[in-house]
């Protein structure tokens, strides 16, 4: 069976949420920005109102980013279209690869709860970023929905399965070293963490792009087998999967893409 078509989606572009630039002296992440957004946070006058209310600590989130430092995490823009599928789609349980300081897990874990969904799993590797991420996650009052996993995509999908936490989920979402896509999407077909039913979003289409990815998720289960004889890891090429891709924008100003994967059935 060949591979399905992909339909291709636009929204609206909304300057209000626009962040000043990422780059700063040649520096994108990491250069002391995430834990002074904590301390920027923390100090603010309105702190009590922050507390309990994942909302509030979104618009905190985004007031530092446009008004004292560009953060790379998903932004409004497209963080609205991710949760406006969760409420669709009713997700109970949801891996996020790439947590960053918390901004998705905070969005969609609110998201998904309110859509009734039960856990949310977010893996970070960075353990000063996945710290920041749960110091946040807590002041949203999100503690007891949202896990924070410390390590690679690999290292987090695989603890949280040998340890029986997650079996199958309802929902992945991808944002965290892009080289990695393939290979960790691979892993969560092996365990079952992916499987019919499954929702995958992964985000960075277009910035800075993913063609090796995106060539696994729209091929057919035939190429997939020829693929996967050549590939040091293995995935599961009998899943077939539905695809989508909605163009969208950065926090920064700029076009990208996120690429929306239904899991629906196998090919035996």
């Amino acid at each position: 069976m060949g591979a399905a078509p992909v339909s291709v989606e636009h929204t609206t572009y909304n300057p209000d949420a626009v962040y000043l630039s990422w780059e700063v002296d040649g520096k994108f992440f990491g250069d002391g920005r995430e834990v002074a957004l904590l301390e920027y946070i923390y100090a603010r006058p309105d702190l009590e109102q922050l507390r309990g209310n994942p909302q509030k600590v979104l618009q905190a989130i985004d007031d530092y980013g446009r008004s004292v430092r560009g953060l790379i995490n998903i932004g409004l823009m497209k963080g609205s279209i991710v949760c406006d599928i969760i409420s669709r789609h009713k997700p109970a349980v949801v891996l996020e690869l790439g947590g960053y300081i918390g901004y998705s897990a905070i969005m969609f874990g609110n998201a998904m709860r309110k859509a009734g969904g039960k856990k949310y799993y977010s893996v970070e590797k960075s353990p000063l970023f996945a710290a920041v991420s749960t110091s946040l996650i807590d002041l949203a009052g999100l503690r007891d929905t949202v896990r924070v996993v410390v390590g690679s995509g690999a290292e987090g999908t695989q603890r949280l399965y040998d340890e029986g936490i997650i079996g199958q989920v309802d929902m992945a979402f991808f944002d965290h070293f892009k080289p990695a896509y393939t290979d960790d999407l691979k892993l969560c077909e092996r365990l079952g963490v992916v499987g019919p039913g499954t929702l995958i979003v992964a985000d960075n289409m277009v910035l800075p792009g993913n063609p090796r990815y995106l060539e696994w998720v729209h091929s057919s289960v035939e190429k997939k087998r020829e693929m996967d004889k050549e590939a040091d890891e293995k995935g599961n090429p009998n899943l077939q999967y539905r695809n989508r891709s909605i163009r969208s924008w950065e926090p920064s100003g700029q076009e990208d893409a996120m690429e929306i994967t239904e899991c629906y059935g196998i090919e035996t």
